[in-house]
């Protein structure tokens, strides 16, 4: 059963920035990038691999294969030891995100992308820090630009490495955030993510929801949209042309009844008289193994009593598949997961064909 979602120190805290208002930040970019010298309003800039001198490249690089050694063996205590002290002292997180890897990285001989270097200027954190990496033409993104969008970012300078890392279930990206330290690369935040479910694609997902949205599943296709531009989105806060021109075909097929940002949805409304109201708070697919499964979270006023939890968990999948029978055809799986207010939850696995 899938755990907890790991909280990073550099998630943006939002969904994935393509599944936001692209339109405006495209707009933002434009404005920064072609009226303005960056240098002259804003506190953030960006470079390119192209645009880094050679000593700075090969550095960044050079720690990145480094991290990436001790990634794929798994060694938890030399990565420690490279990392930011403020990340050392509580490694949690990345050890959790190591582990839980180490199989499915064994023997993996990684591809570097191309680097990108953030620079965050003054002497406070950025409540809201827009990076635009890259050449953006009249529509947008191009093909090796980048949008990277964080919270509450310290001034320093971040080296963003992405390396894809084959395997013999379902492909890897390993995304490393590094922070300058003096001379030094030090790790500052570590992502590991499947870019591919049961060996397809972000491509065949695409195809797989444009399938759906010819037969009139509009649930199927969305979710099937979320999952690919999460496969081509190596970093919850990264945005690039292909993540958004997912977007732009998937953004009007968008449920309403389903929930999104702070609205809850009730899978029971308008269903039979009596049964129980929940406040969904999250519908998203999640790659497992070899499937991909559908990840539901709730609300819950209390998850101490695991036995009624379980209840509540089973009820919630009876009743989410029964308003939405067509996701017995495109997930092999349900996982409920019931939110307390102090954000403990428990969780609960059925495969479709146990929901009855």
């Amino acid at each position: 059963m899938p755990g907890a979602v790991l909280k990073h120190r550099f998630a943006s805290g939002r969904p994935p920035l393509a599944m936001r208002g692209r339109s405006l930040l495209l707009r933002l970019a434009t404005l920064s990038l072609l009226v303005f010298p960056a240098s002259s309003v804003r506190a953030e800039s960006c470079l390119a691999a192209g645009d880094l001198d050679s000593s700075t490249r090969t550095a960044l690089t050079a720690a990145a294969l480094r991290y990436f050694d001790l990634v794929e063996k798994g060694d938890t205590a030399s990565l420690r030891q490279g990392a930011m002290p403020s990340v050392a002292s509580d490694f949690s997180v990345i050890e959790t995100t190591v582990i839980d890897n180490k199989a499915a990285l064994a023997g993996a001989k990684a591809a570097l992308r191309p680097a990108f270097l953030l620079v965050a200027e003054g002497t406070e954190s950025i409540a809201r820090a827009e990076f635009y990496c890259g050449v953006f033409g009249s529509k947008g993104q191009t093909r090796d630009s980048a949008v990277f969008s964080l919270n509450n970012l310290s001034p320093g300078k971040y080296g963003v490495v992405i390396l894809d890392a084959p395997s013999s279930k379902n492909a890897r990206t390993v995304s490393m955030i590094l922070q300058q330290q003096g001379s030094d690369w030090k790790l500052r935040d570590l992502y590991i993510q499947a870019s591919e479910c049961a060996s397809h694609d972000s491509a065949w997902l695409a195809s797989r929801a444009r399938e759906f949205h010819a037969k009139g599943q509009m649930h199927n296709a969305w979710l099937y949209y979320i999952e690919a531009i999460s496969l081509v989105s190596p970093l919850p806060f990264m945005s690039t042309k292909a993540s958004d021109d997912l977007y732009d075909e998937s953004q009007k097929l968008q449920p309403a009844d389903f929930p999104v940002e702070a609205k809850t949805a009730d899978p029971s409304a308008g269903t039979t008289a009596g049964t129980a109201a929940y406040k969904l708070t999250s519908i998203v697919p999640v790659v497992v193994g070899d499937d991909l499964d559908l990840l539901v979270k709730y609300q819950a006023a209390d998850v101490s009593n695991t036995n009624q939890t379980y209840q509540s968990n089973v009820a919630v999948m009876k009743a989410l598949v029964s308003k939405y029978p067509e996701l017995r055809t495109a997930f092999a799986a349900v996982v409920a997961r019931a939110v307390d207010a102090s954000g403990r939850d428990y969780g609960t696995m059925l495969a479709m064909r146990e929901i009855k």
